[in-house]
């Protein structure tokens, strides 16, 4: 058996599978003051469901798939460890000074955010290497040590290295770090160049800092959380999701912890990828609406899409990562009226405690959950499968006070106008990862999860003009499902600054070859059998005197300047190539692939279009496009069949999420039991796989 488990802001969600196929689906509470707590009640519940122990149960698990937002939390709440770093002399506030541009150019109060390490524990080391790496001034080991007085005085947990140029030649870092080992055993050492060896110093700084602060931290929730699960009685394998959509070891996400600060999403793509493949594409957009945030993310030929530089809190970090835009619009996004008069909703969340009004936890701000509530579109009795009951004079009330009253208006068109803000909201989000990046939406279907996602995923769909979106008949665990679609991966870069035509052939591959051992030899060291390895080479490649890149297989060489050429042309609207302007190589990257054994789900017989089996009544519901409630028929996820067909508006409703089908849309089932949902008006629309479903 193995297990994905996926530790969110509000739920925990849990997806078991066996080898013949059947899965088994869990959702809890975070517990935010410590997420193992509730990460060990989901696999009570998983247990429970099946009649055994919990011993006994984590006695059948194999593997578990772990996401974890520990990292991201810390750096969200600023609860990191304390941190020293040793820079060179003459840049210690580097650091503070970021790239010495304004994040909001037009507005002159904008500040910084303050620095993960201040001022005083900066410590400045003499000694610097040029461009290319030569010594101009030796190390100063007394300067270390003077540093390293400082840190132990003050219990320093964390130490980051960043010396200038160390990625042309490590040697300094290198020996500043045996100082540190042999002066500080105990503390967490992240050093820039066996964390990211690569050109820019800023980034570099960042990032290295980022790892040590986040370090301590997640090595001890792992520590803790491996002493709990030997105590329940699990001997099987642990792995923990990384940024870039892999996942590694416990002892390599230690040593590198940095790696996991976007570790909670990056699992949805490559479960959306699976879930569209049943039906021949290789493409999509997903979409994840929990109970706090929003994640989009787009798959392209058959991988997801992914960048070398992003930002966590407004901190650069500078690792391989899923491009994935996140903004705080979920189940628990709390509606406001601003300061203009303006009915906003969001990025605040109510999160898991107190959560939303209708919880009944002592939440007093409305949220989306209780506009869902008060619009009919969740029944409080099987809220959770029926395990949360909720509180629909309570959601009624809050929005009342919160949003109807200031705005004069009645409570149900409250209720309507936070729903479409927080729709429009997401809309926006899913605009930011496709039109920005040079993609039209329309030309992908889109998955939908999350457990408030497919309530409004109709109108997310019809803002941006979609003729199609799949719900899977899990999309409320849609990342721990994905967790377990994952392989092994790690990211190896070296930086080359030099004119592609002038860098001989030898040099380019013989530098590759050596990340690739490298990777080769990682992998063989997580049991992973040399035929199951993969790897991909990488350029990051600019035109002369310009600063953004772009980054490209390096294979085939031959064709390297062509694709370029027209990748730039579709990312910023022009080319150079017309003019001879030469390319100019500044990263090499490898990244090693250890395949692992992925589950596989059931495929189901067809059945006739009737759904009728499965009906379960009706209720009033508000339709959108009448703008009122109607009477509308409610029908059991769980029991609709492959080839049933519902016509919208409907309810759909799964023991942890609600199916909400407007007047505009209709619904089947296709053969991986997901709800393919489409655009009454354009039928023909569907890919062809599509169309074959609705025969």
């Amino acid at each position: 058996m193995k297990v994905g488990i996926d530790v969110g802001g509000t739920f925990t969600d849990f997806l078991a599978t066996t080898g013949d196929g059947s899965t088994q689906v869990a959702k809890v509470l975070t517990t935010p003051a410590d997420p193992a707590i509730g990460l060990l009640e989901g696999l009570r519940v998983l247990a429970a469901e099946r009649g055994q122990s919990l011993a006994d149960f984590a006695g059948t698990v194999r593997t578990i798939v772990h996401g974890t937002t520990v990292t991201t939390n810390v750096v969200l709440t600023g609860a990191g460890a304390k941190t020293g770093l040793l820079t060179t002399e003459g840049v210690r506030d580097a650091l503070e000074m970021r790239r010495g541009v304004r994040e909001e150019q037009y507005n002159n109060r904008f500040t910084n955010i303050p620095p993960l390490v201040p001022r005083y524990l900066r410590r400045p080391v003499r000694g610097r290497l040029d461009h290319a790496g030569v010594e101009v001034a030796p190390l100063v080991p007394e300067d270390v040590e003077a540093a390293l007085d400082l840190f132990a005085a003050e219990r320093v947990e964390a130490v980051a290295i960043c010396f200038m140029n160390s990625f042309a030649n490590p040697d300094h870092e290198r020996r500043a770090a045996e100082i540190v080992r042999r002066r500080l055993p105990g503390a967490y050492l992240s050093v820039s160049t066996e964390v990211l060896p690569s050109i820019r110093f800023y980034p570099r700084i960042s990032t290295a800092v980022l790892n040590a602060y986040v370090g301590p931290v997640l090595r001890r929730y792992l520590d803790s959380l491996i002493r709990r699960l030997r105590e329940i009685g699990f001997g099987g394998v642990l792995l923990v999701m990384q940024s870039n959509g892999g996942v590694v070891s416990p002892e390599s996400a230690r040593d590198k912890a940095a790696v996991t600060l976007l570790s909670g999403p990056a699992a949805g793509p490559n479960a959306g990828l699976v879930f569209v493949g049943s039906h021949g594409l290789d493409h999509c957009i997903t979409v994840d609406m929990g109970g706090t945030s929003f994640d989009a993310a787009l798959v392209r030929d058959g991988q997801p899409l992914l960048v070398t530089e992003g930002q966590v809190n407004r901190n650069a970090l500078a690792l391989p990562m899923l491009d994935i835009v996140t903004i705080g619009a979920g189940g628990g996004s709390i509606g406001r009226i601003d300061e203009g008069g303006l009915l906003r909703v969001g990025p605040q969340s109510a999160g898991a405690d107190p959560g939303p009004a209708c919880y009944g936890r002592g939440g007093r701000a409305p949220t989306v959950t209780d506009a869902d509530l008060v619009l009919g579109r969740l029944d409080p009795d099987f809220f959770a499968g029926g395990r949360i009951p909720l509180d629909l004079d309570a959601a009624r009330r809050a929005i009342e006070e919160r949003v109807a009253k200031p705005l004069g208006l009645p409570v149900v068109a409250a209720a309507a106008g936070m729903v479409r803000v927080v729709d429009a909201n997401m809309a926006a989000g899913v605009r930011e990862i496709t039109i920005r990046r040079g993609f039209d939406p329309r030309e992908f279907p889109m998955v939908v999860a999350g457990g408030a996602g497919p309530n409004h995923a109709c109108a997310i769909a019809a803002e941006l003009g979609l003729p199609l979106f799949l719900v899977p008949r899990e999309s409320s665990i849609f990342c721990a499902a994905g967790m377990l679609m994952t392989d092994l991966k790690h990211d190896f870069v070296r930086s080359m600054v030099g004119r592609l035509a002038e860098i001989p052939r030898e040099t380019l591959l013989g530098a590759i070859e050596e990340l690739a051992e490298r990777g080769r030899r990682v992998l063989s060291s997580e049991n992973v059998p040399a035929d199951r390895i993969t790897i991909l080479a990488e350029a990051e490649l600019r035109y002369v005197r310009q600063y953004h890149e772009v980054c490209l297989p390096l294979h085939p060489l031959e064709d390297l300047p062509k694709r370029f050429h027209a990748e730039h042309s579709r990312l910023y609207g022009y080319s150079l190539e017309e003019e001879g302007t030469p390319l100019e190589i500044i990263n090499l990257r490898v990244r090693a692939t250890g395949g692992m054994d992925k589950p596989a789900f059931p495929s189901e017989e067809r059945v006739g279009p009737d759904p009728s089996a499965a009906r379960k009544g009706a209720r009033p519901v508000f339709v959108p496009e009448a703008k009122d409630y109607a009477e509308v028929a409610v029908f059991d996820g769980h029991g609709l069949r492959h080839g049933n067909r519902i016509a919208g508006p409907a309810i759909i409703e799964q023991r942890n999420t609600t199916l909400f089908v407007s007047a505009s849309y209709e619904t089947v089932v296709d053969s991986a039991g997901s709800f393919v949902v489409f655009d009454r008006a354009r039928p023909d629309a569907l890919p062809r796989t599509l169309k074959e479903v609705l025969r």
